[in-house]
């Protein structure tokens, strides 16, 4: 197994990529691919002891910033840490590629790079997202802002078989993400992928609100880019708030102070289930092969756990299932 990292594209970048790195490896025992600027990575590799570890440095000249345009920054940037580092799967150096760059130009070059799976219209964006009793798939969380019906379909075939491979869910419950229970609510895009998915091979239960999803009715939800990305940052806003307000309210006196020590188990907890670096970066289903794309303000525990996520998912067959999946599909329309 060898991860490829964009040690290039979180907003402190390299250093939370070289710690998350470092600490992967060692836990992990598996080859790392550092991709960026080679002088830069290996002085901070040897400041941080880890010149003795299964770490390769690949050299990139470029990088692409948050401030590029995506489509403008891949093509005026080919020598970038993204493009270097995907040629990396492409070639098969390679099982997996981690950035916390720029969304829009890491999907822009997974596809010029290792191109769609066959079948598939539009890859999607996906993520774990924590409920009261588990988890749950939700896609598309930004990868895609204008979609069609047919993406969302396609949508619910990739983040079925993704929640069979990283939930263990046997027949994973699919809804569309809508602002009513009621088959007559939501956008004309709603209804119309209600239509494709109530029509397909999948567990689907209909249209699910957004508390739904908090209350784990549902294990995977599809929805366009734009809503999902909207539902993804202000869950996470909420949470930290959450967290926030309650250190606050624990650290008013010393009666709560008592508390807050008492019930910090319970509070580690929350915190751990609702800390996005847990899962660290999320996997672009859709493209021939395995990319995870991160936060921009990913730190080393969120590389860490996106490195993890790309270490686990890599030895499956979840490529494999993701294009059975799809073309069965295509089968059952064609009946």
């Amino acid at each position: 197994m060898t991860i490829v990292l964009d040690a290039m594209g979180s907003d402190d970048c390299p250093l939370p990529e070289i710690m998350g790195a470092i600490q992967a490896a060692k836990d992990f025992n598996e080859k790392i691919i550092l991709v960026g600027n080679q002088e830069q990575l290996s002085k901070l590799l040897s400041e941080y002891n880890g010149q003795d570890l299964p770490i390769e440095i690949v050299h990139a000249s470029q990088a692409i910033t948050m401030d590029d345009k995506a489509v403008d920054g891949v093509k005026n940037k080919p020598d970038s840490s993204m493009a270097v580092g995907l040629e990396l799967v492409k070639n098969q150096q390679a099982n997996a590629f981690v950035t916390a760059g720029n969304t829009g130009a890491a999907m822009f070059t997974a596809l010029r790079k290792l191109g769609r799976m066959q079948n598939v219209l539009r890859p999607g964006l996906t993520t774990v997202f924590p409920h009261i009793s588990g988890k749950c798939i939700v896609l598309d969380i930004g990868a895609n802002v204008e979609c069609r019906p047919e993406f969302l379909l396609q949508f619910g075939l990739l983040g079925s078989e993704y929640a069979k491979t990283a939930l263990n869910i046997d027949s994973p419950r699919v809804g569309i993400l809508s602002n009513g229970e009621e088959d007559s609510k939501g956008t004309p895009l709603v209804k119309e992928s209600f239509k494709l998915l109530q029509n397909s091979q999948l567990n689907f239960i209909g249209n699910v609100e957004s508390k739904e999803i908090f209350e784990g009715k549902v294990d995977v939800v599809v929805t366009d880019g734009f809503t999902g990305n909207v539902l993804i940052k202000t869950s996470e806003a909420v949470a930290g708030m959450i967290i926030k307000v309650l250190k606050e309210e624990f650290m008013a006196s010393m009666r709560t102070k008592i508390g807050a020590l008492l019930a910090k188990p319970a509070f580690s907890a929350l915190k751990a289930m609702m800390d996005p670096a847990e899962i660290g970066a999320a996997p672009l289903l859709g493209v021939d092969g395995l990319v995870f794309i991160g936060h921009g303000r990913s730190d080393a525990k969120a590389i860490y756990g996106a490195l993890r996520n790309a270490h686990q998912l890599g030895k499956t067959n979840l490529l494999e299932n993701l294009e059975h999946s799809i073309a069965a599909q295509i089968e059952v329309q064609k009946e």
